[in-house]
Order: structure tokens, then sequence, then C-alpha cells
């Protein structure tokens, strides 16, 4: 643990939120709805915002809407929360994008799973040893989707880059996420259940203290008050809150996610909030299955 990391690691120990980025009619990036949805995040009561996540549709973004998204984010962030840019693609562009967050002001960047079709454990060390390697003042946060990666192999990137603080893990396996988090050290990383508030109660029963939330953008108190459960050790009030996003998530997982940022939206749009449009090779909703998102949305205490 390094103490000049403290102010990130504690940031990470919470709700990290995924924003969406908003389009306007012309499918340009609707600025100054993003920012809306920003501040609502942010007086909402949430302290960490992840600009360039899935959830903000990262992969049908170009270079330079990625860039922009993180500058409209930094600017209204401020003070009011830490930031932790998503990067990836080729190790280049994945440093231009962690420096560009750096001179900006972010805090952290999190590092997209790679998604090349030939993944090998000694490939992933390096391809993470360098995007850290080239940011060393800046907090680093590996997202772990593969489930072949052991635990030891992130304990060699850290040996390498002590700005390796943080984990997002995003394997549906709670086991699996105990064994991991163990072998490459438990009190090494904060451990961040990647997967949202569905497996929040037992990732955090198994090690997590904090957890990624796209349903965040649409009811911030609801992501907030599972939090608040699970710090207090409160499993049944968790488990209320999830019964109560049951459906919704469940709704976002189906067809092997299809329609994740899709609801989002959908609920966002159906709230007034922004626009419903997604990118390819997302796709909106369909007019008949949209009251289903509205009501559960309506249902909530926004």
């Amino acid at each position: 643990m390094t103490a000049a990391f403290e102010a990130q690691r504690t940031a990470l120990a919470d709700v990290v939120a995924i924003p969406v980025t908003p389009f306007a009619e012309d499918g340009s990036i609707d600025q100054d709805t993003h920012r809306a949805l920003l501040r609502r995040l942010l007086d909402g009561g949430i302290g960490i915002l992840t600009p360039n996540g899935n959830t903000g549709e990262f992969y049908a973004l170009t270079p330079q809407e990625r860039q922009l998204i993180t500058e409209l984010t930094v600017e209204e962030s401020g003070d009011r929360a830490a930031v932790l840019v998503g990067v990836g693609h080729d190790v280049p562009t994945a440093i231009a994008s962690a420096r560009h967050a750096r001179d900006l002001g972010a805090q952290m960047v999190m590092i997209h799973q790679p998604v090349h079709p030939y993944v090998s454990q000694g490939g992933w060390v390096d391809y993470h040893r360098a995007i850290a390697g080239a940011v060393p003042d800046l907090g680093v946060v590996p997202y772990i989707r593969n489930a072949q990666l052991p635990g030891a192999r992130l304990a060699e990137l850290a040996d390498d880059c002590p700005n390796v603080i943080g984990v997002k893990y995003a394997v549906p396996d709670a086991a699996r996420f105990a064994a991991f988090a163990r072998d490459a050290g438990l009190e090494r990383f904060v451990w961040i259940a990647g997967l949202a508030e569905p497996y929040a109660p037992s990732y955090f029963s198994a090690g997590a203290t904090g957890f990624t939330s796209g349903l965040v953008n649409v009811a911030p108190s609801v992501s907030l008050n599972m939090i608040e459960a699970l710090r207090s050790g409160d499993y049944p009030g968790a488990m209320k809150v999830w019964e109560q996003i049951r459906r919704f998530e469940e709704l976002r997982a189906a067809n092997g996610s299809a329609n994740n940022v899709t609801i989002v939206k959908e609920a966002l749009a159906s709230l007034g909030l922004c626009r419903r449009e997604v990118r390819p090779p997302s796709k909106p909703l369909p007019e008949s299955e949209r009251a289903e998102v509205a009501a559960i949305a309506a249902g909530w205490s926004i």
C-alpha cells in the first residue's frame, strides 16, 4: 500500500458511478445534457465518477469524443468527486488517454478489459504494466472479466506498478472472486464488485468494499441505500434493495446484456432527463417494452 494513494483508495470504496453518454438528435454528444446528468449524480451524493465506462458506450465513441467526455466530467466534478477515467484499446491509445486524463487533473484511470481474442496471462501483465507505468502518479484500476486470470498475476503487476491500487472484478462467480482476491492480496487492493448492485452483497461478503453502478444514473439514492447497508453489515437491508432493483437489472442482463445501456437510457428518457438513443451495436428498446421500464423508474424515490 502506498500512502500517496490513500485518497484514491478511499474514493474507490464506494458507489463507483458509470455515467451514460447522452446523444443529441443529430447523433453527437449532447454536452449540456451530459453536464446536467453529472450534476444530478453529484447533487445526489455520488463521490466517484467513471467517464468512458461501458455504460457510457466506451467502445462506440471516437477518440475525440472520449477526450470530450473526460473533459466534461473533470470540469463538472471539480473538487466534489474523484474521477476514474476509462482507457483502453491498443497500448499507445490507452497511454495517450491516461496522460490526457492526468493532465486534466483526474486522479485515476480504469483499464478496460483487453478485447483481443488472444490474451495470455503474461500478455495481460505486459499490457497493464505498460499503461500503468506511463502514468505512475495516477491510481490504476484494472477491469477484470477474464475468469482464467489467477490472482498471482495481479500481484505480479502490482509488484512492478505500485500505482495499481484497486480492481474492478467482473467475473460472475463469487467463489472465484473470493479466491482471486486472497491470492492477489485482499488488503493490498481496493476490491470493487464490477457487476454492480446484483452482485454487490455476495462480493462484499467476500471482501469487496465498493461496487460499480449504471443504475445510479437513474436513482442515486437507491445505490447509496445499498452501499450504506453493506457497509454496516446489514445484509437483510441490502437484499431489500436488491429485491427493489431485481427486475430492472434482469432486463439489463437479458440476452447476454444486449440491452444493458439501453434500459438505463430508456429509464432516463421516461423521466425526461435525456434522449433514449444508443449507438450500435446497442439498439433502442422497442416501444412495446418501454412501459415496464418507465413504471420501474417512476416507482423509485428519485
